[in-house]
């Protein structure tokens, strides 16, 4: 009961904590420097080393504009920097130093470090940043993020350390927007060249504390240290390499043998292997990633809301989370485990959240399918927890009629149904900020303002978000985002089945590690490696 407590208390005070995955007791002393960006300070001088991470997840590219995938996002944070860091206390200065809201909440006025160099060798100015933001924003471009900047009407040049942005409706979500996940500044006139997407892969152009060295596909990617970075004494490592591993057998087997330093685990129950390994920690950390079944409304049978209602009533969450981690997670319902005591709806207020599969049943002879339907539903290669889920939903759902045709494909193929909107029955796999704009907006508001990227296309849905984008009373946000959530619940455009813990293992050479709730890499800034 008192590590339950403790674990409700942390969470409330929006601090990510972790837990060693022999015991229960959570530990805070890693996350007392959260608010500052990379995670905290070391508590000693190591430098030097090539950091060896096993990946199960190799990124389809690297370009930081245009590639949606969280395998992307993941390395490409320590490479890419928006005037913001995501900490779980709140958006945190980074390229920017500081910044003033208009009364009206319309004018946002960011002043820039000064000194920033691009990994190019030129100095970074508000002209990169005006650049770089109205590219993103830019729906011609392509780019995934356009829809979380929406509300920006324009972006001004003051001076060479001064940008103005002016929005035609509040967004009290703007500073945490401006991050790493499709904020990065770039140098003006970047895309300017047709080749450049492309280049990316060969060569970056961020600010961050890292430098793409060699992207080799299906075998590995190598980051050095930008001798020019302007955070003074970072990064401590001189490298850090990511070798793409084939399964979690292979993971394992590199961790034993130190072919690699440190890898996050596919499958957390996989820790259990690795236990009493001598030269081996293993950490268990909260998460902000969730693991949903997207429903995409235009699809065959799940058009008729009351067959995704009858399968919202027929999956047994807690039965696919032993499945698939053996329990190294939490059940969820409406919002990712480390937003619910903050954001999240009482399971007894929603009406679809607990299994019952007689009145799932009644709904699919309502609908005409009480002889059965088949359906495919789809996973996706690297995701292994997606398997036994898989196998697991195909039996659940026997029980309505229900025949699922599990298909397998790559992430690029699913990062390609998913942009098109044509997502049919699939699981997905996907962290968020701790801000319900950043979690919900760009993916259920309708288009084109939002993606809806399972063509939900509900109106009274899109005006709550709407509503809750432009208040910044926290009270009347929770209001709003609450009878968002039923709304949700109501409709399933997409069951929200568990978060994952994060599970790391490290050899004990490696020091100051800080695993950021998300899933990606930013503790790699300042983790050091002793020799």
């Amino acid at each position: 009961m008192h590590n339950n407590c403790l674990l409700s208390n942390i969470r409330k005070l929006g601090v990510a904590a972790a837990v060693a995955v022999s015991a229960l007791t959570m530990t805070t002393s890693a996350f007392a420097q959260d608010a500052k960006p990379y995670g905290p300070d070391p508590e000693e001088e190591i430098r030097g080393g090539n950091l060896m991470v096993g990946s199960l997840v190799e990124p389809p590219s690297l370009d930081p504009f245009h590639d949606g995938s969280d395998g992307r996002i993941r390395v490409t944070t320590l490479v890419y920097q928006g005037l913001f860091y995501e900490a779980m206390s709140g958006p945190v200065p980074l390229l920017a130093k500081s910044y003033e809201v208009s009364e009206d909440g319309l004018t946002y006025t960011f002043n820039l470090r000064e000194g920033i160099k691009f990994h190019t060798g030129q100095d970074m100015t508000a002209a990169d940043v005006k650049y770089s933001y109205d590219y993103i924003r830019d729906p011609d471009n392509g780019s995934p993020g356009a829809g979380d900047y929406t509300t920006v009407e324009s972006i001004e040049v003051v001076d060479d350390y001064t940008v103005v942005f002016n929005l035609d409706q509040p967004n009290a979500s703007l500073p945490i927007t401006l991050g790493n996940k499709y904020g990065a500044v770039v140098p003006a006139g970047t895309f300017d060249d047709p080749g450049a997407r492309a280049a990316l892969n060969r060569e970056s152009v961020g600010t961050g504390p890292f430098k793409i060295s060699a992207f080799e596909t299906n075998s590995y990617l190598e980051l050095t240290a930008f001798e020019d970075y302007w955070q003074e004494g970072l990064p401590y490592l001189d490298a850090v390499t990511y070798l793409f591993m084939p399964n979690n057998a292979a993971l394992l087997v590199a961790l034993r043998n130190e072919r690699i330093d440190f890898a996050q685990l596919g499958r957390p129950q996989d820790s259990q292997q690795l236990k009493g390994v001598d030269h081996l920690n293993i950490q268990r950390w909260e998460s902000l990633g969730q693991k949903p079944l997207d429903l995409d409304s235009d699809y065959g049978p799940l058009q008729d809301v009351r067959v995704r209602q009858a399968i919202a009533l027929t999956v047994d969450k807690e039965e696919i989370l032993q499945a698939s981690l053996g329990g190294y997670g939490t059940v969820i319902h409406t919002i990712p485990a480390a937003m619910q005591d903050t954001w999240g709806v009482p399971v007894e207020e929603l009406e679809f959240q607990t299994r019952d599969v007689e009145r799932a049943k009644e709904l699919m002879a309502e609908a005409g399918y009480a002889d059965g339907v088949e359906m495919d539903l789809t996973t996706i290669n690297g995701y292994d927890w997606m398997d036994p889920a898989a196998v697991t939903l195909r039996e659940q759902l026997s029980e309505i009629g229900i025949t699922l045709n599990i298909k397998r494909v790559d992430l690029g193929v699913w990062i390609d149904n998913f942009r098109n909107h044509n997502m049919g029955l699939t699981f997905n796999d996907w962290p968020t900020l701790p801000d319900p704009n950043m979690l919900f907006f760009r993916h259920f508001h309708q288009r084109p303002e939002g993606a809806d990227f399972r063509n939900w296309n509900n109106e009274e849905a899109s005006a709550l978000l709407r509503e809750g984008r432009s208040t910044s009373d926290p009270e009347k946000r929770k209001e709003i985002y609450a009878e968002f959530q039923k709304i949700l619940d109501r409709t399933v455009p997409t069951i929200m089945l568990f978060s994952a813990d994060i599970v790391t293992v490290a050899n004990d050479k490696v020091h100051n590690l800080y695993q950021h709730p998300t899933g990606w890499y930013f503790g790699l800034a300042k983790t050091q490696l002793e020799e």
